[in-house]
């Protein structure tokens, strides 16, 4: 069963702070390379797993989206989705993607921002998502990079005695499974899987690999947010996109 870490009251205060703010890893970084995978969703029925705080919801209605499913196990995040981006074609739902149902190929286009990695069971999920899209349907998703995940202690980038960011440790890179991270709170729970399970998963279950995207800030973007420059060294997500 999936952690539901955004209903602790203290984590959920901390990642409402770092959300609000407008420039982020997710705005400049990571929603935009998700964007650009989308297809064009006139008349297209979109599930939206993980869906938070309900704006990449209401993007994909304003971007010609028949209907869009919104599901996320978090009552403070749907709490937030219905309330700033309630929207008469979009349906919010607090249910985990594990007890969700819906009718084989019920959706055109499948989304997912930075929530698979929370998931156990990858084989499983994938072949539930294949099952939930219409033939020719289009999977996107974003996940952690699995060199970010690969770590044990998830804290990789190695400093000198200044302070200096030297380089970036990988190790455990092939001992996938339960990773805790301190990530506003102790004991914030994720899943490792390499590069290759990832992929060979996707084709295992018959869907044909895209696109795959290693999102780079561009010099625009570090300088609104110069943090984003560690990202020219190592990339913090990957991002797929699959057909059925």
């Amino acid at each position: 069963m999936q952690q539901n870490i955004y209903d602790d009251p203290n984590f959920f205060k901390h990642y409402r702070q770092l959300r609000k703010t407008k420039y982020n890893f997710n705005t400049l970084l990571e929603q935009p390379a998700l964007k650009s995978l989308l297809p064009d969703l006139c008349n297209l029925k979109v599930l939206d797993i993980g869906c938070g705080m309900g704006g990449f919801a209401k993007y994909c209605i304003e971007n010609g989206a028949q209907h869009v499913t919104a599901i996320d196990i978090s009552k403070n995040m749907l709490l937030i989705a219905q309330s700033v981006h309630a929207h008469p074609k979009i349906d919010f739902y607090q249910q985990s993607l594990e007890h969700f149902e819906a009718k084989p190929s019920s959706f055109d286009c499948i989304a997912s921002s930075l929530v698979l990695h929370y998931i156990s069971d990858f084989h499983a999920l994938i072949g539930k998502i294949t099952t939930m899209l219409r033939p020719n349907g289009v999977l996107i998703f974003s996940v952690e990079h699995p060199i970010v995940t690969a770590r044990k202690e998830m804290e990789s980038w190695i400093y000198d005695k200044d302070g200096n960011r030297c380089h970036y440790a990988i190790d455990d890179y092939q001992d996938e499974g339960l990773r805790k991270q301190t990530w506003f709170v102790e004991g914030v729970e994720k899943y490792h899987r390499t590069m290759s399970t990832i992929i060979n998963t996707l084709i295992a279950h018959g869907l044909a690999i895209e696109k795959v995207i290693e999102p780079i800030p561009d010099r625009e973007a570090i300088q609104t947010l110069s943090s984003l420059e560690k990202e020219l060294r190592r990339p913090s997500f990957l991002l797929v996109k699959a057909r059925k």
